[in-house]
């Protein structure tokens, strides 16, 4: 592709055909990037590097040595501007070879002394131990208590030749422990500069830009490219403000980025943002094959080598899973802050939040938590209840979403009137969808749930022909609050899936406001407007009837 005078550039991998016959002529050009933009995906992220070369007229190589070994070579893009008419051809990515230092000889002369002068040092070890030797032999062979000719010495003559001996092997003694330090230090120097000495391994990648000036100018080169390493994960803040008698309730909702990456390359001062679409996942909905149904056939014997080899990608890629499923603890944030937060970019398939101003984030240093949005919602607030399970009461805040930009799955941490009560998970919401978010126990509303009844037997008229199991209970809802309170009590009837065992709901029951509530089968809900102290009672009873030649068992729906 050509560019005219301060025109605008576009090239894709592709090597054109220019190029190809020229190649080996071209001269390299030394050049340097940075990182100035990054948007990071759900599974990734795409990196734009700036990239300002001298070109001189002809053919030319731009190479750059500061690229990241994780980077996806399949991926490289370059666009940019230049001063006179130019031609981008191949764009190629390899790690450089391993190179051995420019000061190897120097480095080689340097280890030679040390060990020469651990050498010697090993010789003046040997002296001194041989000093020990011959003072103890010595000991052993002249008895200090005796003269020449076999008379008695006097005692002051024995502690002079014992004090000789011992001052001879102490003095020893500590020409070997001095030696041997000297010895533990220059070791340790030898390996530091044998460690210098070898050949290192690349941490970054190389990549050259072919390129052809017509004449001399400067251009400027934007290089984008897909890394792996790198993820961001939604997260909420819910801070709600139930309100008073001259203040309806408000919910204050924050979202946030939570923002890991391990490129190998640090991200310093940069135009970030975070976008919805999720890159790993291809571009395409999976194949899929026949379903044949056949007759069963009869399995070969596996070999025990054959089921570990199967077994092994099994377990490694249920190890993944449990990996990547893993939550880290996030601590509350529990001090109110002025924060900048990011522009919403939203299309017809996805969201692409900028943020403000210039952001680092070096690899490896650990998550950092960017605001992306805030927006101050009008809920609705219940008390919800499940007292055949747990009597507490629990304030629950509704609304609809009505952002153009949906709500991603992720934790959110409760604030209720500037508290900290908890943390629970945000469901995945579009607009227009309701959201239900938890806010702790109201401990003003009191439930009891009681058996009223419970009996098992016979149901028949000449002969017996089933059994019947019948159950009834009564719930008392009280509100303790000096405010009316909209409250929803939630219980279970039985659900039959077989014709044989029949299920009903008592005349005596309290019509319930919805069943199926939520799309759960067999779950009731009694809601109501609960005045300031009002006591209500919720009747609730059930029969169910089955063969008596057979058994039955409720169990939770899977």
């Amino acid at each position: 592709m050509r560019l005219k005078a301060n025109g605008f550039l576009t090239a894709s991998v592709a090597v054109l055909a220019a190029f190809a016959a020229g190649e080996a002529h071209a001269a390299d050009v030394a050049a340097s990037s940075v990182v100035d933009a990054v948007t990071v995906y759900p599974d990734g992220a795409s990196v734009t590097r700036l990239v300002t070369v001298d070109l001189p007229a002809g053919e030319n190589s731009a190479v750059l040595k500061d690229f990241p070994l994780t980077l996806d070579p399949s991926s490289l893009r370059v666009e940019g501007e230049a001063g006179a008419k130019l031609t981008i051809g191949a764009i190629d990515a390899k790690p450089p070879r391993a190179a051995l230092p420019v000061n190897l000889p120097e480095l080689d002369r340097r280890i030679e002394a040390l060990k020469d002068e651990r050498g010697n040092l090993q010789g003046s070890i040997d002296a001194a131990t041989a000093r020990r030797k011959f003072a103890e032999r010595f000991a052993d062979v002249s008895p200090a208590g005796l003269g020449e000719k076999g008379e008695a010495r006097p005692i002051s003559e024995w502690r002079t030749a014992f004090a000789a001996v011992g001052d001879e092997i102490a003095s020893a003694d500590a020409a070997i422990r001095d030696a041997q330090r000297k010895q533990r230090e220059l070791d340790r120097e030898i390996a530091r500069l044998e460690q210098d000495k070898a050949q290192k391994p690349p941490n970054k990648l190389e990549v050259r830009i072919e390129l052809a000036a017509a004449t001399a100018t400067k251009a400027t080169l934007r290089v984008t490219y897909a890394v792996r390493n790198a993820r961001w994960t939604p997260l909420y803040d819910a801070r709600l403000d139930t309100g008073a008698r001259d203040r309806k309730p408000a919910l204050e909702l924050v979202r946030r980025a939570e923002i890991t990456q391990s490129t190998g390359e640090d991200w310093s001062n940069v135009a970030l943002a975070v976008s919805t679409v999720r890159t790993a996942r291809g571009g395409s909905a999976p194949d899929l094959k026949s379903l044949v149904v056949q007759y069963p056939q009869v399995p070969r014997p596996m070999a025990a080598a054959s089921a570990s080899d199967s077994a092994a990608p099994l377990a490694m890629d249920r190890m993944r899973q449990f990996r990547a499923g893993g939550a880290r603890n996030e601590e509350p944030v529990m001090e109110r802050a002025a924060e900048q937060q990011a522009v919403a970019d939203v299309s017809g398939f996805q969201v692409v939040f900028k943020i403000p101003g210039r952001v680092s984030l070096g690899a490896s240093e650990g998550a950092k938590s960017l605001r992306v949005s805030s927006a101050t919602i009008a809920p609705d607030l219940a008390v919800r209840a499940a007292p055949v399970l747990d009597p507490t009461a629990f304030l629950e805040a509704s609304f609809k979403q009505a952002e153009d930009a949906p709500l991603l799955p992720g934790r959110v941490s409760i604030y209720r009137d500037g508290i900290f009560v908890g943390r629970g998970q945000m469901a995945a919401a579009a607009k227009d969808e309701t959201v239900r978010l938890g806010f702790g126990a109201d401990e003003k509303i009191k439930i009891e749930r009681n058996v009223l009844k419970r009996n098992e037997g016979s149901a028949g008229l000449i002969m017996t022909t089933s059994k019947t199991d019948e159950r009834a209970f009564k719930t008392t809802v009280r509100n303790g609050h000096d405010f009316p309170i909209r409250i929803a009590i939630e219980d279970q009837l039985p659900v039959s899936e077989n014709e044989e065992i029949q299920v009903e709901m008592l005349s005596s029951t309290t019509p319930p406001s919805a069943t199926n509530a939520r799309d759960r089968r067999g779950v009731l809900e009694w809601a109501f407007e609960a005045k300031a102290g009002e006591v209500k009672d919720i009747n609730f009873a059930w029969r169910i009837r089955w063969p008596k030649d057979k058994g039955v068992v409720m169990v939770p729906a899977g």
